[in-house]
């Protein structure tokens, strides 16, 4: 049974496709929504840690998504900011650390070289997630 959705999610065209199947999932089984972008961290060790979006950028995405899920099923789902030098870690052990039963991502459409040099953020999260991923698209 899915109790509790997490979907990630990064403001391009493809992660709102993933916002909307969360929703319409969510609504569907009476689950929990919870909606989260990671903000890469750069930086650090002795030098400044530089987050990817600022605040104002993090908060449209995320007010973006709220107001995608609200419309498609979902008024409730919960926004959150994970902070993590690698997305697919950060994706994974909030997951984890929160009780989340299934993850619901988007997936850009990345072929032959450009998916060897630029990897996947959905495929690394499916291979190292506890429980069931869905890759919208």
């Amino acid at each position: 049974m899915t109790r509790k959705i997490l979907c990630a999610t990064d403001g391009t065209e493809h992660s709102k496709v993933a916002v909307v199947l969360a929703a319409e999932l969510a609504s569907k089984f009476g689950s929990e929504l919870t909606i989260c972008t990671v903000n890469v961290a750069h930086g650090g060790a002795r030098g400044v840690l530089i987050s990817h979006w600022t605040d104002a950028e993090l908060n449209a995405i995320l007010d973006a998504a709220k107001a995608l899920a609200a419309g498609h099923g979902a008024p409730d789902a919960r926004m959150i900011d994970i902070v993590s030098r690698e997305p697919a870690a950060g994706i994974v052990a909030y997951a984890e650390q929160n009780g989340i039963d299934h993850i619901v991502m988007g997936t850009g459409d990345k072929r032959g070289v450009s998916r060897l040099v630029l990897g996947s953020v959905a495929a690394d999260v499916a291979a190292r997630a506890h429980c069931s991923v869905t890759v919208a698209r």
